[in-house]
């Protein structure tokens, strides 16, 4: 059997929060909305694009408002994802070593999948396997269906011709949000927080967590 560690994007191997934030303020602002602060940005995302631009904008917003901002924030970020943002560390050193135990490595994030695809390649160009972000077709975490496509798509890509398949019992799903907890427990995976990210520690244990890293050496040894 193959292992496969599930990866999600903004606060886990990646801190996007201060490019997340100064675009959600960008918008914020051509609306005439009041702006936000980083930290209040820090509990509005992990529900996809959507979900961030609801919370951001003052309670009663018409629908229409919020749809015409999505789609600027959504041209916006894809331009400005990369001006602050920066590999957690230690993380390029545990991907690595984990593909060198030929562990398939995947993400799965409720990014839109075009700035989830950009924004893995720059950081970490030959290292996934397949990287899976937000589209029209596929529900958002914390609904299960990205971990089964995933394993889906590696099987059918890269183990089309071998007999070996991917048992969920080998299947590991790593966040920094109660979305990713929950999403590992709906898909019936195992389950990692890390404490790193835009939720920390004890969020993470209040909210299902069994296990989470204080540092990338520990998950590693988790995994």
């Amino acid at each position: 059997m193959k292992n496969l560690v599930i990866f999600d994007l903004d606060g886990t191997i990646l801190n996007t929060l201060e490019d997340l934030a100064d675009s959600c303020n960008y918008i914020l602002q051509k609306f005439g909305m009041p702006l936000r602060t980083t930290e209040e940005v820090r509990f509005f995302v992990g529900n996809g694009i959507p979900k961030l631009i609801e919370r951001a904008f003052p309670a009663g917003t018409s629908s229409e408002v919020l749809d015409l901002a999505l789609k600027e924030y959504v041209e916006y970020y894809e331009k400005n994802s990369c001006v602050k943002t920066c590999a957690y560390d230690g993380i390029l050193n545990l991907l690595k070593k984990l593909k060198s135990n030929g562990i398939f490595l995947a993400v799965n994030s409720n990014k839109v999948n075009e700035a989830a695809q950009i924004l893995c390649n720059q950081f970490f160009p030959d290292v996934f396997d397949f990287v899976l972000g937000s589209s029209i077709d596929l529900p958002t975490k914390p609904n299960p269906e990205g971990v089964f496509r995933i394993i889906k798509n590696i099987e059918e890509t890269t183990l089309k011709n071998n007999s070996e398949k991917i048992n969920l019992n080998n299947v590991f799903f790593v966040g920094d949000s109660d979305v990713d907890i929950q999403t590992g427990l709906n898909a019936g995976v195992t389950t990692f927080g890390v404490a790193w990210g835009f939720r920390g520690k004890d969020f993470l244990l209040k909210h299902g967590a069994k296990k989470v890293a204080k540092d990338t050496q520990e998950l590693l040894e988790m995994i």
